[in-house]
């Protein structure tokens, strides 16, 4: 089997930068440019559009003066258009050597926008590609709209096919420009683009606005096109253009007659710079970068991993610099939460894995998933129950209300005798906590002395995460600790509580 490698060229910082509200600042652009072609290795770079403005002018002249130092002037490639010269110069001016002109590549453009006839476009783009070539510029040439132009005006678009044959240009770019190609189209259309010359190098570039640009990315690769236009995570004007972490992975696991030089195990970090310095999140369940495209949540999954990895395949995270993750929630089962404990270096028997999970459940009920950081504090939790539980706090109201103190009402069950009581204190815990003093008082029981009150969460965590708190407390006897955990930071303290009252009455 012949294996054909096709290029891959990026246009995160043009075609991409047309997602809407995003804009990199010309260090941004320069710091993606370097990753692309050093670490990801894509082929060619599209950085910019030709007169934007001052600020896109020098970010192309930083990218432009760093790729002629390290030998990738060749494949920075800047977007122009056929304006008497005016692009060229500008490119000129920043340094750059390659024009993709943008030219129509419908007749329904070329009739209504530029209101010209054939000959006048295709005339005006021969002075263009003539002047650049004057100017040491090499050629590149989209055709836009080209998707609606096989539809709707195939015959124009041949005879431009004609013109172009004869220009020393290097490649033809077939953008489907609105993303409103099927996958048939772009075989259709691109085979018998390529079958009549088959000696153009043809790029083809996929808009994404029926979720079908991978799919039409892979019949435009099996029709014989021999470049591809992709961008990080997607990005580009409306729905954005063809994905390269979906794409790659694609051609590397489906078409063993296509080859890429793309680096694919750093397409997660070039995706996280590139959401960092958007703006614009990846979803998580966007394929390959998504959050939760490795992470399994079904207890079946991970126990079917420890058994022959069932449910493995071929889409491996450690090919993209990643690793699987085992969700913890109320679908957890034992097996994911030994597989967490396993990264983390930790160990339970059967009976505390027991207790740990019915916990994560419980949790999971209130929070949809415990993250592997909150682990440790679940085990802490749950192990720190080492006493006969005798008293149980059945149920408490607590309200904190402007210029009121606050207050609550709490019932304690102690040895199988319910309490109500109603207390105010500085505080919503300084309530309860003074309800409580008032139940025990009845019983005759001296409670102990809070003398250290600290709570805490998980590393990373974010303002839904469990919270630990761990009070430290006096009695005549002794000092000792008690942890609580919950998701809401009272609710934590009143755990704690709960398990120092049990060891004062045991």
């Amino acid at each position: 089997m012949s294996v054909k490698h096709i290029e891959i060229m990026d246009t995160t910082l043009r075609d991409g930068e047309q997602t809407s509200s995003v804009s990199f600042s010309a260090s941004e652009k320069l710091t993606i440019a370097k990753l692309l072609l050093e670490e990801l290795k894509v082929d060619r770079i599209e950085i910019a559009s030709a007169r934007v403005s001052e600020g896109e002018l020098q970010a192309v002249k930083e990218i432009t003066e760093w790729a002629s130092e390290n030998d990738y002037l060749d494949k920075v490639e800047v977007l122009t258009f056929v304006d008497k010269g005016i692009s060229i110069k500008w490119m000129v001016d920043a340094g750059a050597k390659v024009q993709n002109l943008l030219t129509k590549g419908s007749l329904n453009h070329l009739t209504h926008q530029l209101k010209k006839t054939p000959y006048q476009h295709f005339s005006e783009i021969k002075e263009n590609i003539d002047f650049a070539n004057k100017n040491g510029i090499y050629t590149n040439v989209y055709l836009e709209d080209w998707s609606n132009g096989m539809r709707n005006s195939k015959a124009y678009v041949f005879e431009y096919l004609a013109f172009l044959a004869t220009q020393p240009v290097k490649r033809i770019m077939l953008p489907d420009t609105l993303g409103v190609l099927t996958p048939k189209e772009s075989f259709d259309f691109v085979k018998e683009i390529k079958d009549t010359y088959p000696n153009l190098h043809f790029d083809f570039h996929a808009h994404n606005d029926y979720d079908l640009g991978v799919a039409n990315v892979m019949e435009g690769l099996r029709a014989g096109a021999d470049g591809l236009h992709l961008t990080v995570n997607g990005m580009g004007e409306r729905a954005g253009n063809a994905p390269m972490s979906s794409t790659i992975a694609v051609i590397n696991d489906f078409m063993p007659e296509i080859k890429v030089g793309v680096n694919e195990k750093m397409l997660y970090t070039v995706s996280k710079l590139v959401e960092n310095f958007s703006g614009v999140m990846i979803p998580a369940n966007k394929p390959i970068i998504g959050a939760n495209v490795f992470t399994q949540t079904a207890g079946i999954h991970a126990d079917g991993d420890n058994k022959n990895n069932l449910y493995f395949s071929d889409l491996m995270p450690e090919r993209f610099g990643r690793t699987r993750q085992y969700a913890l929630g109320k679908s957890s089962g034992k097996a994911n939460i030994q597989k967490n404990l396993q990264q983390l270096g930790l160990q339970l028997n059967d009976e505390d894995l027991k207790k740990v999970t019915q916990r994560i459940i419980e949790l999971g009920d209130k929070k949809q998933v415990v993250t592997k950081e909150d682990l440790p504090y679940i085990i802490s939790d749950v192990l720190d129950r080492t006493y006969e539980e005798k008293v149980k706090v059945n149920s408490y109201v607590l309200t904190h209300s402007k210029g009121l103190k606050p207050s609550t009402t709490v019932s304690i069950t102690i040895e199988n005798e319910t309490f109500e009581e109603h207390a105010q204190g500085d505080g919503q815990y300084d309530a309860f906590m003074n309800a409580v003093k008032s139940i025990f008082k009845r019983k005759n029981v001296i409670l102990p002395k809070l003398i250290d009150y600290a709570v805490r969460i998980p590393p990373g965590s974010n303002s839904d995460a469990l919270c630990e708190t761990i009070i430290t407390w006096k009695s005549a006897e002794k000092e000792f600790k008690t942890r609580g955990l919950d998701s809401d930071q009272t609710v934590s303290a009143i755990k704690a509580t709960e398990k120092m009252l049990n060891i004062v009455v045991s």
